[in-house]
């Protein structure tokens, strides 16, 4: 992407609303701009971000087995009276009303409706186990929407749900949506603990919150220092495997962690005092497993192997994608502005042109973008005739992971700068050998 032709509105200062990392860079690099109170506009830099997220999420998703749906915004809030919950979610719902007067709500999660088309569809324990997701917006009236993004009143989220005969199925379930959501962080450059949490208005007895640790978190958080060296990695992991993925559920469940609101000091003063630690923490997902709170009143049930009518047992599993974006910023950043993670920045590698209008250097910057392009590599050429601090500041800004560096003197000796936003690192290679070594 050219950008003289991009859209990327910069801004010099911190617009005084933004009290967060991740605020104050998401609007001074172009990312998002506020539609009103808690709700955003993704600009095309804040979009290709969110995209890469989601990319990933779909990317685990299908390895763990899951299937991918899209279901509605606005849903029947009969479906919701049917469960018991219309009331239960408070003011934080946005109730509505069509012109016929039937009542509708835009929805802060969908276990009615995945289980009514459940119910209609499935009849067998032939058909399980089953888990459906989807990625959709969601809405929560906020009574005082805050950090931009991280507490907003819409957002973008994974939300997933499984179909099980029993328990023992459903805890396995639950157990493969924990690895393939520790995987998910991962790849996104991030540390997400899991740990023991409340299931607030969703119901059940077994839920674990993913929780980014960072000092502007929500959420206060005690937990044992051992699980922070504790990484997936590159195990290859079989999700039908019910012991390979309930000892990794023990491996990463077993050190003490807690949120505020369920946090045990008894049980905390037994972990060693030198690895016991208290922080703030950004939630980035949740999974639950609530067995038959759906099933029973809404009549989801499977014909087991005997014929007999039983409610199906079920959970379901959020990943905040939108806020992702936030708090991956919230762990990886600077004094100069975002440190992206290769796999969701917006383009992998920018370059500078700094005497725009010298033949040589523009020759030579259009065949690298040029080949950088062909190669597959998402590059951002900065093209525009302005001087070369405000280009080094504008890549430092939008955080991509590499920038190349091309001028008159280093281009005489057939060489550019190669640097590496996350390390400071710089080298000289020669122009030839810089795509070859982004396809490394």
């Amino acid at each position: 992407m050219l950008l003289s032709r991009y859209f990327l509105p910069v801004l010099r200062e911190t617009p005084a609303e933004a009290q967060i990392v991740s605020h104050r860079l998401m609007l001074r690099s172009g990312m998002i701009k506020q539609a009103s109170a808690g709700i955003y506009s993704w600009l095309p830099l804040g979009y290709r971000v969110l995209r890469n997220i989601e990319r990933i999420v779909h990317e685990e998703q299908a390895r763990a087995g899951h299937i991918p749906m899209l279901m509605p915004t606005v849903q029947s809030a009969d479906l919701w009276r049917e469960s018991g919950r219309y009331d239960d979610y408070g003011e934080e719902m946005l109730r509505i009303s069509d012109r016929h007067g039937h009542d509708l709500l835009y929805g802060p999660t969908n276990e009615e409706l995945i289980t009514d088309i459940f119910r209609t569809h499935v009849q067998s324990y032939r058909d399980l186990p089953l888990t459906l997701y989807h990625i959709q917006w969601k809405f929560r009236d906020e009574i005082r929407p805050r950090f931009g993004i991280m507490r907003g009143r819409e957002f973008y989220m994974k939300d997933g749900y499984n179909f099980d005969v029993d328990r023992e199925a459903a805890l396995h379930a639950y157990n493969r949506h924990m690895v393939s959501y520790l995987r998910t962080y991962e790849r996104m450059g991030l540390q997400a603990i899991p740990m023991r949490a409340a299931s607030g208005p969703i119901g059940g007895d077994d839920t674990h919150e993913f929780l980014v640790l960072a000092d502007t978190g929500e959420s206060e958080v005690f937990y044992d220092s051992e699980i922070t060296d504790l990484k997936l990695g590159d195990r290859q992991l079989n999700y039908d495997d019910r012991d390979e993925c309930a000892a990794i559920a023990r491996e990463f469940t077993s050190p003490y962690a807690r949120t505020d609101e369920t946090h045990d000091e008894a049980l905390f003063l037994n972990v060693p005092e030198a690895r016991r630690r208290t922080s703030r923490g950004i939630e980035v997902g949740q999974i639950f497993y609530f067995g038959t709170k759906y099933s029973e009143p809404m009549g989801a049930t499977v014909q087991d192997p005997q014929g007999r009518p039983v409610p199906v047992h079920m959970g379901s599993h959020g990943i905040g994608v939108s806020r992702l974006a936030g708090a991956i910023i919230e762990a990886s950043h600077d004094d100069d502005g975002i440190i992206w993670p290769e796999e969701v920045a917006p383009f992998r590698v920018g370059i500078i042109n700094v005497k725009q209008g010298d033949s040589a250097t523009d020759s030579a910057c259009e065949a690298l973008y040029a080949k950088m392009s062909s190669a597959g590599i998402e590059t951002l050429y900065d093209d525009r005739e302005e001087r070369a601090g405000a280009k080094f500041a504008t890549m430092d800004l939008i955080g991509l992971p590499w920038r190349v560096t091309a001028g008159p003197r280093g281009l005489a000796k057939g060489k550019v700068e190669l640097h590496c936003r996350r390390t400071g690192q710089s080298e000289e290679l020669d122009l030839g050998a810089v795509v070859e070594r982004m396809c490394a």
